[in-house]
């Protein structure tokens, strides 16, 4: 008897431990930081994916839109700012889509990268001439990032279609700014076939002061500014920013089913070290590293998905740069390096400055030597390397943002397009 008892009450305890583990397992995963389970982790990146893949289906660029621009362009002159980035859903390019509509193109105006987007960043493109069509490819990069007047000659209509990235140190927004001042100058329409900004709904960061005004950030505005391409050229026009405030003739042909709340993962990389939706979300965070001696995986597959130096060396992760396309010659090359694989966290929601902060305190070399003189032209401000060197918390450092994000916000919504 007593045996049968205390075996009912062995089952009894059994059954009363798994409830009550069981719901504590319940409550761990109701938390942040909780994990779950292999199978519900796996059917939420299977509905994350499918909702991010059904949002880039359904939205369509200002490419897309022909029956706006294509009228407008019959029979007229027409110039065309583009790169690879200029394709249209079957993946042809807006060039050879133009020539198949008749369009008159004349000529070919290219960005930082080039026309095809495999030149390194900062690499002198001379002028040429596009192997396919024939058309002139007039380089706006280096001693030439603004038409001249007589690379304009003859034409009627420039056209804009390149793919931002939302950061204000990518460079095609100051290559935007540049074209709509030579239409102001010489009386020509700019038409900007707006694109989604897949950093679209962060806006964050310091907002530039005038006098660290270059090519890398030349308007008083966050390093997110959580705009379109076409918004934003609106917002050039609107706040005067060209050289005596004068007003470019814009026509902005909008995306369509697009808010910036949505996701938007590109179709082709929008330049040589951006090859994927993780390092063109990072972008904003790590590119700050180019200002330091700190490696973003340039000479790597992983670019602007890790970083590193030879001197942060009480980390286990490390690589070693070596020449590939976009990187001719990479920071580090042959080196090995130390750092942090960022290439499986979730996507980041601001401007993070953690990873920064962190390479500061761990660099073994001297401290003097971390920054150089192009992190103050990135972040905008000289305020942000001194924060870090004087040891300033992050969340401390981001509240002396505040004011000038809250005023920026203000400005925005005058330009915007999308909700």
């Amino acid at each position: 008897m007593a045996y049968k008892l205390a075996f009912k009450n062995t089952i009894l305890f059994l059954l009363f431990t798994m409830v009550s583990c069981g719901n504590c397992k319940k409550s761990t995963q109701t938390s942040e930081s909780s994990i779950p389970t292999t199978d519900n982790a796996m059917k939420n990146e299977e509905n994350k994916t499918q909702n991010k893949d059904s949002q880039t289906k359904g939205i369509l660029t200002g490419a897309e839109n022909s029956s706006v621009y294509i009228p407008m362009l019959k029979d007229k002159k027409i110039g065309i700012v583009t790169n690879q980035t200029g394709i249209l859903s079957n993946k042809k390019h807006l060039v050879d889509f133009l020539i198949e509509q008749k369009i008159n193109l004349q000529k070919i105006y290219a960005p930082e990268h080039g026309f095809r987007g495999t030149a390194d960043a900062g690499e002198h493109i001379v002028d040429g001439k596009d192997s396919k069509t024939g058309l002139p490819i007039i380089s706006l990069y280096g001693s030439n990032k603004k038409p001249k007047p007589e690379q304009l000659t003859g034409i009627d209509i420039i056209v804009f279609d390149l793919q931002d990235v939302g950061a204000r140190f990518y460079t095609y927004i100051s290559s935007l700014h540049y074209v709509m001042e030579a239409c102001a100058e010489n009386n020509i329409k700019l038409i900007v076939l707006d694109r989604p900004n897949p950093n679209g709904n962060i806006i964050d960061g310091p907002v530039l002061e005038k006098e660290f005004n270059s090519f890398v950030g030349m308007h008083p505005i966050p390093v997110l500014h959580g705009m379109t391409i076409g918004e934003y050229a609106k917002m050039i026009n609107g706040e005067k920013w060209l050289k005596n405030g004068i007003h470019c003739k814009l026509e902005v042909v909008p995306c369509k089913n697009y808010t910036h709340n949505m996701s938007y993962d590109l179709p082709v990389k929008p330049s040589p070290n951006l090859p994927n939706s993780q390092a063109i979300n990072l972008y904003a965070s790590l590119c700050f590293f180019e200002g330091t001696n700190v490696s973003v995986g340039r000479g790597t597959e992983k670019q602007f998905q890790i970083y590193g130096s030879p001197f942060i060396t009480n980390n286990k992760f490390t690589f070693t740069p070596t020449p590939n396309i976009g990187a001719k010659d990479p920071l580090w090359n042959g080196k090995l390096c130390y750092g942090e694989d960022l290439t499986k966290i979730e996507k980041v929601k601001q401007l993070e400055l953690k990873w920064l902060i962190k390479a500061y305190k761990e660099n073994s070399e001297t401290k003097n030597v971390f920054f150089n003189d192009f992190f103050t032209k990135l972040a905008g401000t000289k305020k942000l390397q001194q924060q870090i060197e004087t040891g300033i918390p992050e969340k401390d450092i981001r509240k002396t943002w505040e004011t000038d994000l809250k005023a920026f916000k203000e400005i925005r919504e005058k330009y915007l397009i999308y909700k």
